[in-house]
């Protein structure tokens, strides 16, 4: 019972980290062409 709780919970996690990696990743991108667009004017 611990165990299912344990992966249910880690399963969750995973999902949480995944979301958080694709807006840490398209935020670092958009802020990338940000400086990029500036420095090209």
């Amino acid at each position: 019972m611990m165990d299912g709780g344990m992966a249910m919970g880690g399963g969750m996690m995973i999902g949480m980290g995944l979301v958080w990696l694709l807006t840490v990743v398209f935020l670092v991108l958009g802020i990338a062409a940000f400086i990029r667009y500036l420095r090209s004017k």
